[in-house]
C-alpha cells in the first residue's frame, strides 16, 4: 500500500508568501526567505561544514563523524567530534563525491575520488587523518567510472563500490588493492549496503529505479526489485530484516522485507498528499531503537518523521524544519545530524563589492571589491544541524514551523493565487484572453548588469556594465510595458537553469553533480534533454503541452538544427534554429524564428507555446577574434527588440504574451542577491509604464504560462509560486513596440592580445558553461572595465518577510 502523509497541524496551515519580500541581515532573522519563495527557521544548533556536504558516516562506537563536501570550489574531507561538537581534523581532496565509508576498527576511512577514479584510503589515529593511499579503479576522466557508493567487508578483505558513470559494480581486494571483478549494472548507481551475515549486497540503482541484491560469494546479482523514481540512500535494521530506500523524484521511502523480497509499504514523504515532485527525499536514519525513521526531504528543507516500530504499519509522527536542502541525516544516542547541503542562507557578502565613484574615459564607473570574490557556484556553505531528538510537544511545534516555511499548500496546487477578471486565470481550465505564449530564455544576467543603471528599480548603477546605450531595447522593453526589480532565478548555473526552466524542478542528479563539472573536476554537460536520468519524473513543459494536446514548438531550446534528444519535441522543432553556438548571431536566430513564424502565421497554425532561445548574452569572453562581449549583448539586445516588433506588428498580437528571462545568472555581481536576474513581461495585457517590486521566480514565470495555457503546475515549486498576474490589465493595449536601433556596433571582435584573450583562448566555447564561469565572468568585466580594473564579486542578501504589499503598488 501507499501511505499518505496527512498530518494536521495546531493552528492551522501557513498563510501564502507576502507580496514584498525584502533582503535583510540573517544574524538576528527568526525565519530566513530564500530567494525561491521558501523560508528557513532551521532546528538545534549547528556547526559549519564545506561547499555541499552529500555524505556522513559515523565510525562505529560513534567516537567520530566523517563528512564529504562535494562542492563546486574547495573540497574537503572532515573529521568531527559527535559528541562535542568540534571539527577535529579537514584535508583538502582534489576531487570526491558522496562515497565515504569506515573500517569496522574506525582505523581506516575511505573516500570516493570522484572522477579521479579512485577511493583514497585515509588511516585515521589520534583523531586526525593521515596521507592516503590511492586505490584505483581505472584512469582519470575522461575514463567514465566515478565511483560513488562504497561498502567495507572486514573478514573478506573486500571492498565494494557502486559508480555512476560506467554504472558498474567494483570489487577490490584491500590486500593487493586491485579490482578482482567488475559487474556491469545497466544504470547509474548510488548507494551500496551489506547485510549484516556479509552475504548480500544491496545497489539502488539511481537510473533505473530498482533497488538490486548481489551475492558476494557467487559474485552475480541475484534478485531486482523496483523502487520508486531516483532511488538513492538504502538503509536496514541491524538485523537486516528490513530495508529503506529513498526515493527523491517520488518523495518516497520505499520500506522492503529482504526476506520475502518484496515492498511492504510505500511512505509518502512530502508536506500534503501529492503526486507532484519537489521534496527529493534523499537521506534516511533509524533511531537507535529502531522506531523511529528520519527522512531528509531536501526541496522542502526539513525531515520527516515516521513511527516504524511495525515495518508496513508505519504512521507519521511530523517535520523537524532543517537548513537549505538536507541531503544526509544520522543519529547518535538522542542526537539528530543533518548535513545541510547549502547551508542556512542565501549568504551576504558584505566585503564587496563596494564601487568607488571614479570614472574612466569610456564614461563607465570602475569599482573595486575587498576580500575574495565569490562565485555563485562555491558560494553557499554547509551547515551541520545538531538537534536533540523532540518529545511529541516539541515535534509538534517543528511540524508548524515546517509548514509555516513552505508556500506550497494542496490549496494552491488546485489554485493560484490571482484576481477576478485578470488575464491569468487562477484555476486550470478557466479561460485567458491571451491564446499565443512565447518563452525566450536568455543565457547568465545579473539585473544590475543590465539594469542597474534605471532610477526607477532597485539598482546599482556601479555594477551596471551593459546599460542602455548597450542594450536601449531591454531598457525600453523594461520601462513601455513593466520592470521587474525583484525577480529571482531559481537556478544557480545553466546546468540547472534549464532545468528549472522547463520543468520548475532540477532533479537530485543534477543538482548533486553540475558541481563536479563546473569545478573542473570532470563530468559531462548532461542537463538539456541529453541524459535521461537528469529528466524530471514527469517530463518538461513541452511533454505536459503534449498530453494536454496542446501546439507547441522550439527554436534553439532543448534542439539545434531541428535535432533533439526529446521523444516529446520532435517533430516540434525548427529546423533551421541553431542551439547554442556563439557563433551565430541573436538577430540571426530571430531572422530564422521570424520566416518560420510568417509561414505558420500565413496558414493560421502557430503555437499556442514557443520556446525560444537567445543566448549570445552569455559572450565569448575576450577570446581573440570572437565577438567582443559588449557586441555580443548588444546582439542580443537588438534580437530581442526585434522578436517583440515582430509580433507586436501580427495579427495575432491581441492574444499574445512574451515572458523573457534568463536561464540563470551566474556570471555577474548583483548587490541584492546573485539569483536577481532581468524578466520581462510583454503583452497588450501589460500594465504599461508600471514597477513592480514583487519577489517573482522562474518557477512563478512557468506557473503563470500553465494557468494561461491550461496545464497544470509541474512541480510543487510552480504550484507554490506567486503567479506574476500583478503584471496584467484586463484591459489590452494594442499599441505595437518599435524596435531601438543599436547604438553600438555588432561586429566589434576581440583584437588585443592581453592576459584575458590568452586565459579565452582556452574557453571550451562549445557548449553552455563548459568555460570557467567565474574566468568567463572577469574577463567579461574587463573587456568593458578595462584590462587592470578589478573584478567586484557578487553580494548575496538574506531575506526576512516583510510589510505584506499589494502586487498593484508600483512603490
Amino acid at each position: 500500500m501507499r501511505l499518505l502523509l496527512t498530518l494536521l497541524v495546531a493552528g492551522g496551515l501557513a498563510a501564502r508568501p507576502a507580496a514584498a519580500q525584502l533582503p535583510t541581515n540573517t544574524s538576528t532573522a527568526p525565519k530566513i526567505l530564500l530567494p525561491n519563495g521558501w523560508s528557513l527557521t532551521p532546528a538545534g544548533t549547528s556547526l559549519p561544514l564545506g561547499d555541499l556536504p552529500l555524505n556522513m558516516q559515523l565510525a562505529p562506537g560513534g567516537r567520530l563523524l566523517a563528512v564529504t563536501n562535494n562542492g563546486q570550489s574547495t573540497q574537503t574531507v572532515q573529521l568531527i567530534d559527535p559528541v562535542t561538537e568540534k571539527l577535529l581534523d579537514e584535508k583538502t581532496i582534489g576531487k570526491s563525491w558522496y562515497g565515504l565509508a569506515w573500517s569496522p576498527a574506525a582505523d581506516r576511512l575511505y573516500v570516493s575520488g570522484g572522477n579521479d577514479n579512485t577511493i583514497l584510503s585515509y588511516p585515521v589515529a589520534q583523531q586526525k587523518l593521515g596521507a592516503p593511499d590511492t586505490l584505483r579503479l581505472g584512469k582519470r576522466w575522461p575514463t567514465k567510472i566515478s565511483p560513488v557508493g562504497i561498502v567495507v567487508h572486514a573478514a573478506a578483505q573486500r571492498l565494494y563500490t557502486v559508480t555512476k558513470e560506467d554504472n558498474a559494480l567494483y570489487v577490490l581486494d584491500l590486500k593487493t588493492k586491485r579490482t578482482i571483478q567488475r559487474l556491469d549494472l545497466g544504470h547509474e548507481a548510488y548507494g551500496c549496503l551489506l547485510a549484516p551475515d556479509g552475504r548480500t549486497l544491496y545497489i539502488t540503482l539511481w537510473g533505473g529505479n530498482e533497488l538490486v541484491a548481489y551475492d558476494t560469494q557467487t559474485g552475480k546479482i541475484t534478485r531486482r526489485l523496483a523502487t520508486e523514481s531516483h532511488p538513492n540512500e538504502v538503509i536496514q535494521s541491524k538485523n537486516g530484516r528490513y530495508l529503506f530506500v529513498a526515493n527523491a523524484n517520488d518523495n518516497s521511502v520505499s520500506v522492503v522485507d529482504a526476506r520475502s523480497w518484496r515492498v511492504l509499504e510505500t511512505i509518502a514523504t512530502a508536506l500534503y498528499p501529492t503526486r507532484l515532485t519537489g521534496s527529493t527525499t534523499n537521506g534516511l536514519a533509524l533511531s537507535p531503537d529502531e522506531k523511529t525513521l528520519y527522512i531528509a526531504n531536501a526541496d522542502n528543507n526539513c525531515l520527516a518523521v515516521f513511527d516504524v516500530a511495525t515495518p508496513g504499519k508505519s504512521s507519521s509522527k511530523g517535520f523537524i524544519p532543517t537548513g537549505w536542502y538536507p541531503t544526509c541525516v544520522r543519529t547518535l544516542g538522542k542526537k539528530i545530524l543533518v548535513a545541510n547541503g547549502k547551508g542556512f542562507s542565501s549568504l551576504p557578502n558584505p566585503g564587496g563589492p563596494q564601487p568607488v565613484k571614479k570614472t574612466d574615459d569610456s564614461g563607465y564607473q570602475t569599482g573595486v571589491v575587498k576580500g575574495p570574490v565569490q562565485y555563485i557556484g562555491g558560494l553557499f556553505k554547509g551547515t551541520l544541524s545538531v538537534i536533540k531528538q523532540p518529545d511529541a510537544a516539541q515535534l509538534a511545534a517543528y511540524s508548524r514551523q515546517v509548514y509555516a516555511n513552505t508556500p506550497f499548500t494542496k490549496d494552491s496546487e488546485k489554485e493560484a493565487l490571482g484576481e477576478a477578471g485578470n488575464p491569468v486565470p487562477r484555476r486550470r481550465g478557466e479561460a485567458s484572453p491571451i491564446k499565443h505564449v512565447f518563452y525566450v530564455i536568455k543565457e547568465n544576467r545579473t539585473y544590475d548588469q543590465v539594469l542597474g543603471d534605471m532610477p526607477q528599480g532597485n539598482g546599482d548603477s556601479t555594477l551596471c556594465i551593459f546599460p542602455a546605450r548597450v542594450t536601449p531595447n531591454h531598457h525600453a522593453l523594461a520601462r513601455e510595458f513593466v520592470l521587474l526589480d525583484n525577480f529571482y532565478v531559481n537556478a544557480e548555473v545553466s546546468a540547472d537553469g534549464h532545468n528549472w526552466s522547463m520543468a520548475a524542478y532540477a532533479t537530485d542528479y543534477v543538482e548533486k553533480t553540475w558541481p563536479i563539472s563546473y569545478g573542473g573536476r570532470g563530468g559531462s554537460y548532461d542537463y538539456e534533454g541529453t541524459r535521461q536520468i537528469a529528466y524530471p519524473r514527469d517530463g518538461f513543459i513541452w511533454d505536459y503541452c503534449q498530453r494536454a494536446g496542446l501546439s507547441y514548438r522550439t527554436y534553439g531550446e532543448f534542439a539545434e538544427n531541428g535535432k533533439t534528444p526529446l521523444k516529446s519535441l520532435r517533430g516540434h522543432v525548427c529546423p533551421k534554429a541553431p542551439g547554442f553556438d556563439m557563433d551565430v548571431k541573436d538577430v540571426e536566430r530571430v531572422r530564422i524564428w521570424a520566416q518560420d513564424f510568417d509561414s505558420l502565421l500565413a496558414r493560421g497554425a502557430v503555437p499556442q507555446f514557443n520556446t525560444i532561445r537567445l543566448s549570445n548574452d552569455h559572450t565569448s569572453g575576450q577570446r581573440l577574434g570572437k565577438i567582443s562581449p559588449t557586441a555580443a549583448v548588444a546582439d542580443n539586445d537588438l534580437a530581442l527588440g526585434q522578436l517583440v516588433a515582430h509580433i507586436s506588428a501580427s495579427g495575432i498580437w491581441k492574444e499574445s504574451v512574451i515572458f523573457v528571462l534568463e536561464d540563470d545568472a551566474q556570471n555577474g555581481p548583483d548587490h541584492v542577491d546573485a539569483h536577481r536576474s532581468p524578466a520581462f513581461v510583454i503583452s497588450p495585457y501589460t500594465r504599461r509604464g508600471s514597477v513592480n517590486h514583487t519577489l517573482y521566480t522562474t518557477a512563478g514565470v512557468l506557473r503563470t504560462m500553465e494557468l494561461i495555457l491550461g496545464l497544470p503546475p509541474m512541480s510543487q515549486y510552480d504550484a507554490a509560486a506567486r503567479p506574476l498576474f500583478g503584471c496584467f490589465q484586463a484591459t489590452p493595449s494594442l499599441a505595437p513596440y518599435q524596435v531601438k536601433a543599436a547604438q553600438v556596433s555588432l561586429d566589434t571582435r576581440n583584437t588585443a592580445w592581453n592576459r584575458s584573450a590568452e586565459r579565452s583562448s582556452h574557453f571550451n566555447l562549445a557548449s553552455e558553461d563548459a568555460t570557467p564561469d567565474l574566468d568567463l565572468t572577469e574577463v567579461v568585466w574587463k573587456a568593458v572595465r578595462g584590462e587592470d580594473a578589478v573584478v567586484p564579486a557578487p553580494r548575496r542578501g538574506a531575506f526576512l518577510r516583510a510589510t505584506p504589499k499589494r502586487d498593484d503598488d508600483d512603490d
